[in-house]
């Protein structure tokens, strides 16, 4: 947008001040050939067209990967998508995306998908125009977009699967397939089989969360009683390495370290395992994933101050070892010690929904180790055991490759596809609730991690302006709906579903209703001219669904531990009926909306 011209003049009187009249008209005819521009752009306004027929064709809803797809035509150079018509797509200056779950058809007034065999329920609804002066609701919708189109989460017949995860991760294009392909030939030709070769680098440390020693990155302010091992010395191909597991449990004063064992990865010899002696009394063993018990505990003496030490002599060796584990920023954390060579098995194996998600170890030594560990139920598992798992996941990785134990290598972050768009670098933010740096937005330009809906807001106002594409999420009616159970990172995957037939929303839906309106009318004023809006949902109410999962994921255990039908009862059963009922609402919950618009150039 051109700024105001007294603006312009008043700082071109302070910065040319001396020069000749030659130079002020060159500035004349620049001027001049910037309001030709937007003249030109004023007559080219884009627009979103929905295309009737090709929706019509459609088995399914438009998918939250159709949206992201379009996102990605906009912003980047990717194919333009056939249910929607973008005219003038170029014209389109800046991209903001808002995922507020929680609106809902009742919410806003809308009219009900249709039904009846012969109405097709993915076509988009025209919204009703506000009453005059009316307040109910979220009058922002029906005041700027004209239709909301019905959406379709991703998911399986018995559970709804992340819609972050499909909006943030799209398929490699074919070139790039063939790109990476070569570059991985040509490192495997190259490299020798060496665990050193998985080391996590810098980028992958802070994209994980990891406690980073202050001589790689000033990204962590270490608190009070933490420690860091020397600068690393030696030839790191004679380094050796050392699994690690550390368990925890449950204080006064949280969570505080309990056991830690480290193998040698070469030998597969315990050289540490030491039990620790918490600072305040112990108020839960969590035996059922430590192992730690009363018993064991009563045998510990040696403080933490004691077991840090002597884990930071071992790791000070030279030349400096490697530590391996799983999610082994968790065990740095516990040990409070920041040190830079790491390897992750949850980093270097993939889950099979691919990225961001991470693998258990439970299931990765079960898929590539063909055994069994973590299964002593309420028991416990054995941090010994854990830390044989991931060497004997390293040598198989080692063994066959970087490629083995790796799923959806065919996906990527949207973020790494925007910066390789033809017409330059797209700069992206990631406005979101928790700590949108180690999930979702690792890859965009730039984060900001928010508690609240205020919070995402002020983060949308500030980063906007500088960023060509810009994504954030408003959670507080999902809150107050009981759909939220995650309250750190925001995660809307409900555990408790609402009695049946119970729908009355909360007493103080209005109060949250009035507050998304303001902040809504509060961002499009800001927006500047011919910014696309993109707002979708996302799902539905996912209670429902989650508490016949657990039901039926409750049922599926007791009957692989041995017992009857007999001995379960009635009300633990898991019938023909139930499993319809769970896809039925398995259906409902993956309906979402959408709505698309564009601000104004005048």
């Amino acid at each position: 947008m051109t700024p105001p011209e007294s603006l312009v003049t008043n700082e071109d009187a302070v910065d040319l001040s001396g020069l000749d009249s030659n130079w002020t008209k060159v500035e004349k005819r620049k001027g001049k050939k910037q309001r030709k521009l937007e003249r030109k752009l004023d007559a080219t306004t884009p627009k979103f067209l929905y295309s009737k027929g090709e929706i019509l064709k459609r088995r399914e809803a438009v998918s939250i990967s159709d949206i992201r797809d379009l996102v990605l035509h906009l912003v980047t150079d990717a194919p333009p998508s056939s249910w929607v018509r973008v005219e003038n797509p170029r014209t389109i200056q800046k991209v903001v995306a808002l995922l507020i779950p929680g609106l809902t058809p009742e919410l806003l007034s809308l009219p009900p998908l249709p039904t009846s065999a012969t109405a097709n329920p993915h076509l988009p609804l025209q919204i009703p125009l506000p009453a005059v002066g009316a307040t109910d609701g979220v009058p922002f919708i029906s005041r700027t977009f004209s239709h909301a189109c019905p959406t379709h989460a991703p998911g399986d017949q018995t559970r709804m699967h992340s819609v972050l995860g499909s909006f943030f991760q799209t398929p490699v294009s074919g070139e790039e397939k063939k790109r990476r392909l070569l570059e991985r030939v040509t490192s495997e030709r190259t490299q020798e089989k060496t665990g050193t070769r998985y080391l996590l680098t810098r980028e992958q440390m802070i994209e994980n969360d990891y406690p980073i020693p202050s001589y790689i990155a000033d990204t962590f302010e270490k608190p009070e009683g933490w420690i860091e091992t020397p600068e690393p010395s030696g030839d790191i191909a004679d380094a050796r390495i050392l699994a690690i597991d550390c368990e925890m449990c449950q204080t006064d004063d949280g969570k505080q370290l309990a056991r830690v064992c480290i193998i040698d990865y070469t030998s597969g010899i315990v050289i540490f395992d030491k039990l620790v002696k918490p600072t305040k009394p112990i108020t839960d063993y969590l035996t059922r994933w430590s192992g730690i018990t009363a018993e064991a505990m009563a045998e510990a003496y040696t403080t933490f101050e004691q077991v840090q030490a002597q884990v930071l002599s071992l790791l000070s060796a030279s030349p400096t070892p490697i530590l391996l584990g799983h999610s082994l920023e968790s065990d740095l954390r516990a040990l409070k010690i920041c040190h830079p060579r790491c390897i992750d098995t949850a980093v270097i194996f993939h889950h099979p929904r691919g990225r961001p998600l991470k693998p258990g170890l439970a299931w990765l030594t079960k898929k590539w180790c063909g055994r069994e560990i973590q299964n002593r139920g309420e028991g416990g598992h054995d941090p010994e055991e854990d830390a044989r798992a991931c060497v004997d996941l390293l040598k198989k990785k080692v063994a066959n490759g970087p490629g083995y134990g790796e799923f959806k290598v065919d996906f990527e972050s949207i973020f790494e596809r925007m910066a390789r768009a033809r017409r330059g670098t797209v700069s992206s933010v990631v406005v979101d609730h928790g700590n949108p740096a180690s999930w979702h937005g690792s890859k965009a330009t730039t984060t900001v991690a928010c508690q609240s809906d205020d919070e995402v807001l002020e983060g949308l106002l500030n980063a906007v302006s500088s960023h060509t594409f810009s994504f954030g999420r408003f959670t507080a009616l999902a809150d107050v709906l009981g759909w939220i159970t995650n309250k750190t990172s925001g995660e809307v995957i409900g555990e408790g579903a609402p009695e049946a037939g119970s729908v009355r929303p909360p007493d103080n839906i209005a109060d949250i209703l009035s507050g998304l309106d303001a902040r809504l009318n509060r961002l499009y004023d800001t927006l500047p001219p011919r910014t696309a809006l993109i707002i979708f949902t996302g799902h539905s109410d996912p209670r429902q669904m989650a508490a016949l999962n657990v039901r039926k994921s409750t049922f599926e255990t007791a009957v692989r531990s041995g017992k009857s039908a007999e001995e379960l009862g009635l009300e633990l059963r898991w019938t023909s009926a139930d499993a319809r009922a769970l896809e039925e609402e398995v259906e409902k919950a993956k309906r979402g909306l959408l709505f698309l618009g564009l601000k104004d150039a005048k």
